[in-house]
């Protein structure tokens, strides 16, 4: 039977699995790499301050056909306060409560990220998204969203956003403070500049529970999650080694489960009990608009 003549019922829905926070430390960029080779993912992000940048990139190279690559713009990271621009997420939410982060020291800071991205990938992100979701924070969002526009603007296909914002069935209060802290604006200034966007953001957890409630929470986002959804994970193979960039992970515990579930065969079970197949954004938004 054709994808064509499947009943609606039963039709397989495409989601954009992206795994967040490449480069952060080899660990992670190796696991990432290694489910992408699996076909376990669709897209990841890249930390591009991070000085592992340079050397990680090469391991997602050959994988160009099948996975989507982009910018993890990136403000509250040990890398970005190393940089001089980055601040504690508590810091850089009331900022942007409080009036909202300097557009054009933002864009700054965007476009030099955007040249350390593209400087390795020797081409321009498939996506943008942010490292805890400062894409969407006020006086980033729209500098983010003019220098997409003023870079790729002619392009074919431009990079598509991320809006931080969950499926009304799953919020919760974690996901409602996220998406109020610039979901809805972000989502206005991608229309309006022609940027295509995900249709809802699922994978937002506390980062507790074992590997059993992962697999719990991951049946309940593949069921739940409307067609063009990303759900994002947070993948490495191990704890990472002592004295790495950014050490301590806080979630490093959270990364080793997350990738045990995602290579294993249950995985692979729950995807087709949920009729899910895992797409890359720059295929679900080929067709999205043209060039002005």
């Amino acid at each position: 039977m054709t994808a064509m003549t499947v009943p609606a019922a039963h039709a397989e829905k495409q989601l954009i699995l992206c795994a967040d926070d490449f480069a952060v430390h080899a660990s992670a960029s190796q696991g990432i790499a290694q489910l992408a080779a699996q076909g376990r993912l669709s897209a990841t992000s890249a930390m591009v301050l991070s000085p592992r940048w340079a050397q990680d990139a090469a391991l997602l190279r050959d994988m160009r056909d099948h996975l989507d690559v982009g910018l993890h713009l990136d403000w509250t990271s040990s890398f970005a306060l190393q940089r001089g621009h980055g601040l504690s997420l508590p810091r850089a939410m009331w900022r942007s409560l409080l009036g909202g982060f300097d557009p054009v020291t933002a864009r700054v800071v965007i476009e030099q990220q955007l040249d350390a991205f593209e400087a390795q990938w020797q081409a321009p992100p498939d996506f943008v998204d942010g490292h805890q979701h400062v894409q969407q924070f006020a006086g980033i969002r729209q500098a983010l969203v003019a220098a997409l526009r003023s870079r790729y603007g002619t392009q074919a296909q431009r990079p598509y956003l991320r809006i931080s914002r969950a499926p009304a069935a799953l919020a919760d209060t974690k996901s409602r403070v996220i998406a109020a802290l610039g979901a809805s604006p972000l989502e206005a200034l991608a229309r309006q500049a022609q940027l295509p966007t995900a249709a809802a953001l699922l994978g937002i957890y506390d980062f507790t529970g074992d590997e059993a409630r992962y697999a719990g929470l991951m049946r309940d986002w593949l069921q739940a999650a409307p067609p063009g959804s990303l759900l994002m994970c947070h993948p490495a193979r191990a704890l990472p080694s002592p004295g790495y960039a950014d050490a301590p992970d806080a979630i490093g515990a959270a990364r080793t489960r997350e990738f045990a579930y995602l290579g294993s065969a249950a995985f692979a079970v729950d995807l087709a009990r949920a009729r899910v197949t895992l797409a890359r954004g720059k295929t679900i938004f080929s067709n999205f608009g043209s060039p002005t």
